[in-house]
């Protein structure tokens, strides 16, 4: 029960924080309600500890939860982060190198406070245990004791804590340890449940009639941008100029409201590629049935993936991936642990011009991707100072954090630029037909309620988190041979899209026919002087 307290009452300060403040504030009316959870927690988490309670198992068993639960505590803490399924797989599936610029001294002294020292303690204790079937009958004795007493309180405070749980739902992911383990083990069933078996998926994919007669190859550019979040663009009315380039590109068209599909890279990537939609998206469904690369593929176009990221989450399996994240030496575009995203610009206009079928590139970029923003660009775009440069975002003021990421949104704006000024020239010197789509995996928290970061679960996430930026440019060859009207389309640039249109958008814009194509959500359906 001494361990049942440490946990509720030591590691929960987020969970205690948006519970107090749920119920009314620190008010004396409201701490009957807030003393009964407390003490009901206590119960039923010594009811669980209770039937662990054996010799050689409970001091592994407890010291694995207070080091685990200072981690998962600090996290919450430092960054405002819940804890879901999603957000397991996001650590699982993120490269040591993202995962380094988590770490710090800090973290380092909170787990030896709050989870080594109770471990040492609990590790010199001298617990003394009867017969296996005394000690049997005591835990369940305890138990069952301590179950009834949550139970009769839960059932005394049904009427006042039932409106509260149900209106905050994220809750459950604020409490640890509960929130993690149950978090491990969602990620544990839907990443080994059953064998993944790939499912074909646009087979009958093949170009319509807007290819037949052109000799001129097309080369479209999917850029993936990373943690990009559209209120941060000047281009949607930020008050500083983070798109000078963009604002001064012809032919751009600036999507204002687009919403990804998840608020994390591992969930997000994936979905925006398949055809299933963030309804009906789950990691299985999508690692088990071919997405948009492969349909493009099908209908005889080739793809690469360029990566400056994490990788491409299964979606770039069954295509050519080229990964520049690694740092070479010499090379000016990389630091001593990644690489900036014009690497991903590098040879790019040999590649179209050598081009010998028609070819779409997808560029994933290392984006905005924090806490450590101020990795992200060279030190000449460090133009809005003064910066946060240090991973530890509670040493820096929130002015400090949003001049850092506005900086990397100042540079992705030049990486977008300069994509574009090599496709504008292919399309002059190369004879080919060119296009640029851009948009982001997922958006970013930066201290608004307290939250920084993303990958918040999506049913209580912030709109900084889900409101992502989407652009669009085309060669006068390529919307000619398309026949898609750039009018038309700026005159939908402020109505509502989301991730559920890109798959049915990327095979309107190129006019592959299919069955798996929904006209309903190609955004360019509307647009071409064919409709």
């Amino acid at each position: 029960m001494a361990a049942a307290v440490i946990l509720v009452g030591g590691y929960n300060l987020a969970f205690w924080t948006r519970f107090i403040h749920a119920t009314g504030g620190l008010a004396l009316p409201h701490l009957p309600i807030q003393a009964g959870m407390f003490l009901m927690l206590v119960l039923a988490f010594g009811a669980c500890l209770a039937l662990v309670n054996f010799r050689y198992i409970f001091k592994p068993v407890l010291i694995a939860l207070f080091l685990a639960t200072s981690a998962a505590s600090y996290f919450m803490n430092q960054y405002g982060t819940a804890i879901d399924w999603s957000m397991v797989q996001n650590v699982v599936e993120t490269d040591a190198r993202e995962s380094a610029d988590l770490l710090s001294l800090k973290m380092l002294a909170t787990m030896l406070l709050m989870g080594g020292l109770p471990s040492l303690l609990l590790a010199a204790a001298d617990l003394r245990y009867p017969s296996a079937g005394r000690q049997l009958l005591r835990n369940l004795g305890i138990a069952m004791a301590a179950f009834a007493g949550a139970i009769i309180l839960l059932m005394l405070m049904f009427k006042t804590l039932a409106p509260t749980l149900r209106e905050h739902r994220d809750l459950r992911f604020l409490l640890t340890p509960t929130n993690y383990l149950q978090a491990i083990n969602g990620y544990a069933k839907r990443k080994w449940s059953t064998p993944i078996v790939v499912s074909p998926l646009g087979t009958d994919a093949s170009k319509g009639p807007a290819w037949n007669g052109i000799a001129r190859y097309t080369v479209t550019v999917m850029v993936v941008g990373e943690t990009a979040r559209a209120r941060n663009f000047s281009l949607n009315g930020y008050a500083r100029q983070t798109n000078p380039r963009l604002a001064q590109q012809e032919g751009l068209i600036n999507f204002t409201r687009m919403q990804s599909c998840g608020t994390a890279t591992a969930v997000s990537v994936p979905c925006v590629f398949s055809a299933l939609g963030r309804h009906g998206y789950s990691d299985t469904k999508a690692r088990s049935q071919e997405g948009l690369l492969d349909v493009l593929k099908h209908a005889g176009i080739d793809v690469i993936w360029r990566d400056n990221n994490s990788g491409c989450k299964g979606v770039c399996d069954r295509v050519q991936y080229v990964d520049v994240s690694k740092p070479e030496p010499g090379n000016p575009l990389c630091q001593t642990e990644e690489c900036f995203d014009e690497r991903l610009l590098e040879g790019l206009p040999e590649l179209i011009r050598n081009a010998k079928r028609d070819l779409v590139i997808v560029l994933h970029q290392k984006g905005s991707h924090g806490p450590a923003y101020w990795k992200r660009y060279p030190a000449r775009f460090k133009q809005f100072q003064p910066t946060c440069e240090t991973n530890e975002l509670a040493k820096c003021s929130r002015e400090a954090i949003v001049a850092a990421y506005d900086n990397t949104i100042l540079y992705t704006d030049y990486v977008l630029s300069k994509t574009i000024g090599m496709l504008a020239q292919a399309s002059l010197n190369d004879n080919v037909d060119t296009a640029f789509l851009y948009f982001s995996d997922h958006g970013e928290s930066l201290g608004e309620n307290n939250m920084y970061l993303h990958g918040a679960p999506y049913i209580i996430s912030p709109p900084e988190q889900r409101h992502v930026p989407f652009m669009l440019w085309m060669s006068d060859g390529f919307s000619a041979r398309f026949k898609l009207d750039r009018q038309c389309l700026a005159a939908r640039a402020n109505q509502d899209f989301s991730h559920d249109n890109i798959f049915h958008s990327t095979l309107g814009m190129l006019a592959i026919n299919t069955a798996v194509y929904n006209p309903k959500l190609d955004l360019f359906n509307a647009c071409t002087r064919a409709s």
